[in-house]
């Protein structure tokens, strides 16, 4: 206090010299005198600082700058300083050089321990933003992802097949589908969290227990638990990748498997057909054999009825003339018979080889479907 009386006071009478001074010279002195001011505000504000910190709260006193008052008692305070001034008491109290030295050192460390704090503070902030953009993306990927595998899955199906059971059931299925794998995710990941929980109890007990025994904690430990604070986000990093690469692989798989289930899915319907096509074959086949069995008993009986005419024709003897026009007539007709006979005989077996070819054929198709087939089915 009697050193900004001193201040004062020397001021005051440097103002009562220096009201005669040109204007330049004042504005020069002004300058100066507001740089001095602001280091000695810069000065003040740290004592001030390191006071309030070495000082309880209960008995601090009031500063300056918390009290309010009006200007008449601000002229009333100055004419007594310069009234203390000018009765020549000197009373100056002021700190060395080396205390101020540890001041700004001070002040200094607990600025570069605010610094490292903030700054920590920074990396974690900024590691949990890059967490929460990184979970974003997958998550956005996995959106993407699905809406792809639903429009190329579901709505192609159900734009061919409107209102059809069918489109139904694929819609509840692949629902049924996502809700399962959303289900065993969640498993996973309750899972995943009752170990960290677990572990994060034993680092917790490890600390407690480090507390308890009365270990400081030094830069070394600092540096090594940085250290193992890289390390495990490198591990966190690449068991993130490997995550990603394992739910590309699944999704491939799903892909895959969704292109064999299409395949599945067409060779039962080629199946049905052909079971179909082969029970239209097995009664066509049953309507040729009866044809072809009737066709043999016929021609048998045309081939006796043939080898009777022909014992009758070589038994036969000279008739009369009459006779022998009526007969020769009635032989015509036969032979005429015998011809239509034989040519039925001969498209009738014609008819037998088409459908022996086609028989033999419908062996070698059934015989390649049950060899195709699975057995048990």
């Amino acid at each position: 206090m009697s050193e900004e009386d001193s201040d004062s006071g020397f001021t005051d009478s440097q103002a009562e010299e220096e009201g005669e001074l040109p204007v330049i010279q004042l504005c020069g002195l002004v300058e100066e005198l507001s740089y001095g001011n602001s280091a000695l505000k810069t000065e003040t504000e740290m004592f001030e600082k390191y006071y309030s910190r070495l000082e309880p709260r209960d008995h601090r006193m009031t500063r300056l700058s918390d009290i309010k008052i009006t200007a008449a008692e601000f002229s009333q305070l100055r004419s007594r300083r310069k009234s203390k001034a000018r009765g020549g008491l000197d009373r100056t109290v002021s700190l060395t050089v080396e205390q101020k030295l540890e001041l700004v050192q001070k002040e200094l460390e607990d600025t570069r321990d605010e610094i490292r704090h903030m700054r920590a503070n920074a990396e974690r902030d900024l590691q949990h933003h890059e967490a929460i953009i990184e979970e974003a993306d997958i998550r956005w990927n996995e959106v993407q992802k699905a809406v792809h595998e639903f429009e190329k899955d579901i709505l192609k199906t159900i734009s061919k097949k409107k209102g059809s059971i069918l489109a139904t059931q694929k819609v509840m299925k692949y629902i049924e589908d996502m809700n399962r794998r959303r289900d065993n995710i969640k498993d996973k990941l309750c899972l995943k969290n009752v170990s960290l929980k677990v572990q994060r109890k034993k680092m917790l007990s490890q600390l407690r227990q480090k507390e308890e025994v009365g270990e400081a904690l030094h830069d070394v430990d600092f540096q090594q638990l940085k250290i193992e604070n890289a390390q495990f986000l490198e591990t966190i990093e690449a068991r993130n990748k490997e995550l990603i690469q394992l739910k590309l692989a699944s999704g491939n798989t799903l892909q895959v498997l969704n292109t064999y289930k299409n395949k599945l899915h067409r060779a039962m319907e080629v199946y049905v057909n052909l079971d179909k096509e082969i029970l239209l074959r097995n009664e066509l086949l049953g309507k040729i054999e009866k044809e072809t069995i009737q066709a043999e008993e016929d021609r048998a009986k045309a081939h006796i009825l043939n080898d009777k005419l022909r014992k009758q024709l070589a038994e036969f003897r000279a008739p009369q003339v009459m006779m022998y026009v009526k007969e020769k007539i009635l032989n015509g007709e036969l032979e005429k018979t015998i011809k239509m006979w034989e040519r039925k005989v001969e498209i009738a077996e014609m008819s037998l080889k088409g459908y022996r070819k086609a028989w033999n054929k419908m062996k070698t198709s059934d015989e390649q479907l049950q060899i195709i087939r699975p057995p048990g089915k």
